[in-house]
C-alpha cells in the first residue's frame, strides 16, 4: 500500500512545485513590498514627529499582537463589504506585506535608536542635514544590529504564508490538503510539505547565521 501511495505522489510532484512557485512568488512580492514599507516606518517612528510615531506605533502593537489568520480573514472577507473587492492572492500578498512591514519597522527602529545619541547630536552640530545623518552616519551604523533579526524575520514571513491556503490560495500547504483527499498517508504528504518549505528557508537560515559571524567578527562595513 506504501508503495502505491508513493507512486501517487510521485505522480503529484507537479502540482507540489506549482505550490512552491506560488508560495515563492508571494513571498517574494510581501517581502520586497514589507522591507520597502517597514524601513520607511521604521525611520519615522525611530525619529519622526510624536503623534506620527504614535501613530504607527499603535497600527503596528496592533498588527503584532494579532492572529495573521484574523488580519487575512479580514482583508479577504471583511473588505468587500466596504467596496474593497481583493483575489485569494492579492488579498493573500496585502496581507502578508502588511505583517512583514510592521515586523520589519519595529527592528528597523530599534537598529536605528541602538545609534548612541551623541553622534547624531555631534552629525547635526556639523551642519548635516537629516537626510544626511541617515544616510551617512545612522544607517550605516544601524545595519549590523538590523540585518540579522531582518533575514530570520524573512524565515518566519515564509512559513507564515502557509496559513494564506485556508482562502484558496493554491500555495504549497493547499496542494497538500487536496492530495491528501486523494492519498489518505498524511504523514508522507505533510512530509513533502515540510521538505519543499525547508527548500525555500534553509538557504535563508544559512545566510542568517553567515551574516551573524561576519557582524560579529567586523568582516562587514558599511
Amino acid at each position: 500500500m506504501w508503495g502505491y501511495y508513493l507512486e501517487q505522489l510521485i505522480g503529484s510532484l507537479p502540482l507540489f512545485l506549482k505550490g512552491l512557485g506560488i508560495t515563492a512568488a508571494v513571498s517574494i512580492l510581501s517581502l520586497v513590498g514589507g522591507t520597502i514599507i517597514g524601513f520607511f516606518l521604521g525611520v519615522i517612528r525611530a525619529g519622526g514627529i510624536k503623534p506620527v510615531r504614535f501613530l504607527i506605533g499603535g497600527w503596528v502593537d496592533l498588527i503584532r499582537g494579532t492572529p495573521f489568520l484574523v488580519q487575512l480573514f479580514i482583508v479577504f472577507f471583511i473588505f468587500p463589504d466596504v467596496g474593497i473587492h481583493l483575489d485569494a492572492l492579492p488579498a493573500a500578498v496585502l496581507s502578508l506585506t502588511n505583517l512583514s512591514a510592521c515586523f520589519i519597522c519595529e527592528i528597523v527602529a530599534g537598529g536605528i535608536l541602538a545609534v548612541p545619541a551623541g553622534q547624531k547630536e555631534a552629525a547635526a552640530a556639523s551642519g548635516l542635514s537629516a537626510y544626511q545623518q541617515m544616510r551617512y552616519l545612522v544607517m550605516p551604523q544601524a545595519m549590523p544590529t538590523i540585518l540579522p533579526p531582518l533575514v530570520g524575520q524573512y524565515v518566519l514571513l515564509i512559513k507564515d504564508s502557509s496559513v494564506i491556503s485556508v482562502i484558496g490560495v493554491v500555495d504549497i500547504t493547499r496542494v497538500g490538503w487536496l492530495t491528501v483527499q486523494r492519498i489518505p498517508e498524511g504523514l508522507m504528504v505533510f512530509g513533502l510539505v515540510g521538505i519543499l518549505y525547508f527548500i525555500i528557508c534553509y538557504p535563508i537560515i544559512r545566510f542568517s547565521n553567515l551574516l551573524e559571524k561576519r557582524m560579529k567578527f567586523g568582516k562587514y562595513r558599511f
